[in-house]
């Protein structure tokens, strides 16, 4: 189904002001806690521990989601100041991704590294959001991600890492509750020498609180890791499957709408260490289906089916020498989609991308210039400057800035999509922005803390409009 975003009348260059205070608490027994100063970000080109980083980032690790509430990811994000989840229905079976004030095609999500945004809508973002069971720990970028991953990462990212076996605890269970929901979940791992295997399978589903907003949704994660003592290979893949009553969903009064989804991903990566230089080689395939019915007893009246299909591969390394770090490397993929409502699309991505990390001052000062350039066969090629300084004043404070340059392709809703009550436009070009911030870390012995101030000047953002009352909303760009 397609989503649009609320109407804006007005010229939309904006400047974006907040400040943003989070606060992080490590509790519980010392050996059970991992502190943060030990963890090492995987969602930068350059791994960096998170005392060093330069950016606003948020870790939501192991233990802060075994004490969390949360049933399942949306509501773990939910928790995150910055992060806004819109959902429909319960149980995250649909939900919305937007990070400091964006929409929900301005944000990343990656899994291990892996981008696993969606070409036809951002709305589709969180359909292969993982189960608690799997989860590692979040690593969640604020503000403009261009550099780093190229377009789509427009006001954020969202990097997911997995666990492996080895802090996998074994275990089975069932659930009921009300309106007849039932969960089932179970989660194994196991190793053999130098092979490690872990998976997990999971069945929710319930009648619905209401009318038409029943559900079923089942996951599957799998995940085995060969030659550990030596260069890893891991093997990553996931399935989700939901299907549900859309009661009022997507109009007030559609109270007949059906959906089901299907999104899987397929990943193999290492690890490469030679020397001071270090490869980080991934392959990955990535589908999502997405059908949709205005009146889920009669799919002649209204009915869309959108399967799209990513295919690619990506190389990072880092060399370090006497001069600093150097980050570089590549990101080639294809996109194929078949839509009996947007017809059928295909085109060409890829990344090349370079930054180098400087620290003077004894370690104290750091400056980390880079520019990613983005190629789209379907659009002009775009580069990406930026830049990170960051400054440590002592083990407990450290004053960070950065400032980039960003850009959102346009999907193929935005682009394609025909409907009784919008449209899309095949004259869009991408958004773009130019952000700026600027930060204080905090770092305790229990808390830590991060207040950050940010601008955003943005151009062409993406919304749907219309001139008369009688016409249909059609995206535009708003300049």
């Amino acid at each position: 189904m397609t989503r649009k975003q609320k109407p804006i009348k007005m010229k939309i260059r904006f400047k974006l002001f907040t400040i943003l205070a989070l606060f992080l608490m490590k509790c519980g027994l010392a050996q059970t806690v991992q502190p943060l100063d030990s963890i090492t970000i995987k969602s930068s080109r350059i791994d960096l521990p998170f005392k060093e980083n330069s950016r606003t980032i948020s870790i939501i690790t192991s233990e802060t989601i075994n004490e969390s509430p949360a049933t399942n990811l949306v509501e773990l994000l939910q928790q995150e100041a910055g992060i806004d989840v819109r959902r429909q229905g319960i149980y995250g079976m649909q939900s919305d991704l937007y990070v400091r004030g964006g929409g929900f095609d301005q944000t990343l999500l990656l899994i291990d590294g892996i981008k696993v945004e969606d070409p036809q809508t951002g709305h589709h973002t969180l359909n292969i959001a993982l189960p608690l069971e799997v989860i590692k720990r979040i690593e969640i970028i604020k503000g403009p991600a261009a550099r780093i991953f190229g377009q789509n990462a427009f006001t954020g990212a969202i990097n997911i890492v997995t666990k492996s076996n080895d802090s996998i605890k074994n275990n089975a269970g069932f659930q009921l509750g009300s309106y007849n929901q039932q969960h089932a979940a179970a989660t194994l791992g196991t190793r053999v020498g130098t092979t490690g295997l872990m998976g997990h399978a999971s069945v929710n589903s319930s009648e619905g609180y209401r009318y038409n907003t029943d559900f079923n949704n089942q996951n599957f994660f799998v995940k085995s890791s060969f030659n550990t003592a030596a260069n890893p290979i891991e093997v990553l893949a996931t399935f989700s499957e939901r299907k549900f009553g859309g009661n009022q969903f997507y109009a007030i009064d559609a109270k007949e709408q059906y959906e089901e989804t299907q999104s899987s991903l397929v990943g193999v990566s290492t690890t490469l260490q030679k020397g001071n230089l270090k490869l980080s080689p991934q392959l990955y395939w990535k589908r999502n289906q997405d059908m949709y019915l205005y009146i889920r007893n009669n799919p002649s009246v209204y009915r869309n089916l959108h399967i799209s299909n990513k295919i690619g591969g990506q190389i990072n390394a880092a060399y370090s020498s006497n001069i600093g770090v150097t980050g570089f490397g590549i990101d080639l993929a294809k996109v194929e989609m078949e839509s009996n409502r947007l017809g059928h699309r295909n085109r060409w991505m890829g990344t090349l991308f370079v930054e180098h990390r400087f620290s003077f001052l004894d370690n104290a000062l750091d400056v980390t210039p880079g520019v990613s350039v983005g190629y789209f066969s379907d659009f002009e090629t775009n580069a990406f400057p930026g830049i990170d300084i960051g400054y440590t004043i002592n083990e407990h404070f450290r004053v960070y800035t950065n400032a980039g340059y960003t850009y959102r392709t346009p999907t193929y809703n935005d682009l394609y999509y025909v409907g009784s009550r919008d449209e899309g436009n095949e004259n869009l070009v991408p958004e773009e922005a130019i952000s700026q911030e600027l930060g204080l870390k905090y770092f305790g012995d229990k808390i830590s803390a991060t207040v950050a101030f940010f601008n955003r000047n943005a151009d062409n953002l993406i919304d749907y409009t219309k001139d008369n009352e009688a016409d249909k909303w059609k995206s535009n760009n708003l300049t």
